[in-house]
């Protein structure tokens, strides 16, 4: 697989890198699991939120009022 990144996409990974000690390689992997579990993670929220909004929507009503 091939990267392109802009110049200055090529400098932010370059300082994330050398920030964590670790080559660009391992920085963009590690930046794509963290990605990908913030997603992840944010959907099971936002799926939770959704189904507590659903099941206790009386109690809301009488709470809201």
């Amino acid at each position: 697989m091939t990267l392109r990144l802009t110049p200055e996409d090529e400098q932010a990974l370059a300082l994330l890198a050398e920030a964590e000690g670790v080559s660009k390689q391992e920085a963009t992997v590690r930046a794509i699991h963290e990605a990908a579990s913030r997603r992840v993670h944010r959907d099971k929220v936002t799926a939770m939120s959704a189904a507590a909004r659903d099941r206790y929507a009386n109690l809301l009503d009488r709470l809201g009022q």
